[in-house]
């Protein structure tokens, strides 16, 4: 197996859909600046409350992506 070098960031997504939707719009939102991305761990999952409003499904993700190797 080749070496590899691997970075992990945190990222909050959220939805007034569903935890699932709010994980998707957090990774699709970094795939556009970040490739290779790998792995994505759910940390924690919360909702967000506010009278008179729909709920916020958040959910903190911490995702990996591997490092390119320069020639």
């Amino acid at each position: 197996m080749a070496e590899s070098v691997y970075s992990v960031v945190s990222l909050v997504g959220s939805s007034t859909e569903s935890w699932e939707k709010a994980a998707a719009i957090a990774i699709e939102t970094a795939s556009s600046t970040l490739r290779d991305l790998r792995v994505a761990r759910v940390v924690d999952q919360d909702i967000h409350i506010e009278p008179g409003q729909a709920l916020t499904y958040r959910v903190k993700l911490e995702l990996s992506f591997k490092y390119e190797r320069q020639p």
